[in-house]
């Protein structure tokens, strides 16, 4: 069992998110870094998709009552267990009666704490990710407490470490949106030139990206929208669809992001800038 002695920001239960309900309204949610996610998992031994705890810029504080193994990625957070710093992206024995603290990151702001077994948590429409108006809680309190699968075999052969991401980049992958052929060549051409602000509203539903040019698209009709895809409202602002979005929307969907661009975005700060590089192909909003 884990019980949490303080609850950190925005501290919840994540997986690969749930999907085949996007008709009935309801969001993909999951991991906003997948790629994180997976690499926790993957350190002690976890299916891609087991449930893990996502943070945000300051990490909760827990106590273990029984032994694991642990595995901390994402932002440069600065984790310590029985007072000891212990390494990011690494498997990490914990031993029984622990307390792990997993303090504040200094780059990046979104981290993943991974357990051997995987978090256990109710499933709603095949997936444990918190949602509000889903899952019983949007965040973890303080006083909460968790259960995981006990392991069998208590002890790794080999611990092996794994290469840390990289979240330095400020370009952001993109391809070309439904709506973009709409756009006039010179908004075509500011896209790619100039440098995007984070927004300080941004968070796991959207991100705003502020600039000092104004360029509009006019309202279309309401079309699906998913994780990645980049609105222009008529209003001129830029928003990127993040984990927790709606399903459709009736602004121009100009850009879409990767999936690795997604993963970037996630752990960028308000304030930070970032810049598209936009692929030639054209992509597709599935339904």
């Amino acid at each position: 069992m884990v019980n949490l002695l303080s609850s950190g920001l925005y501290t919840s239960l994540q997986d690969l998110g749930r999907f085949g309900y996007r008709i009935i309204g309801v969001p993909w949610s999951g991991a906003m870094d997948r790629g994180s996610m997976k690499m926790v998992n993957s350190l002690v031994g976890n299916s891609a998709g087991s449930t893990v705890m996502e943070f945000t810029a300051a990490g909760p504080s827990l106590h273990f009552a029984q032994k694991t193994t642990i595995a901390i990625s994402g932002g440069a957070f600065k984790p310590e267990l029985n007072g000891e710093s212990v390494p990011l992206n690494k498997a990490i024995k914990v031993p029984a009666d622990s307390t792990l603290h997993l303090g504040k990151a200094d780059s990046g702001v979104r981290g993943y704490l991974s357990v051997k077994g995987g978090f256990i948590s109710e499933e709603i429409m095949g997936s444990s990710s918190f949602y509000h108006g889903i899952t019983k809680k949007a965040t973890l309190k303080k006083g909460d407490s968790l259960n995981f699968s006990t392991e069998k075999n208590s002890s790794l052969e080999t611990i092996t470490s794994a290469q840390k991401i990289d979240f330095s980049s400020s370009v952001i992958e993109v391809f070309k949106g439904p709506e973009y052929i709409f756009l006039s060549d010179s908004i075509q051409e500011q896209l790619e030139r100039l440098t995007f602000t984070i927004g300080a509203d941004s968070n796991r539903m959207a991100y705003l990206l502020e600039y000092d040019d104004a360029f509009y698209a006019e309202e279309i009709l309401t079309a699906p929208v998913q994780p990645g895809t980049v609105q222009l409202t008529p209003s001129g602002k830029l928003l990127v669809l993040m984990r927790d979005s709606q399903t459709t929307g009736g602004y121009s969907r100009i850009l879409q992001l990767t999936e690795n661009a997604i993963d970037i975005l996630s752990q960028k700060r308000a304030g930070e800038e970032v810049t598209f590089k936009i692929s030639d192909l054209p992509f597709g909003i599935p339904v």
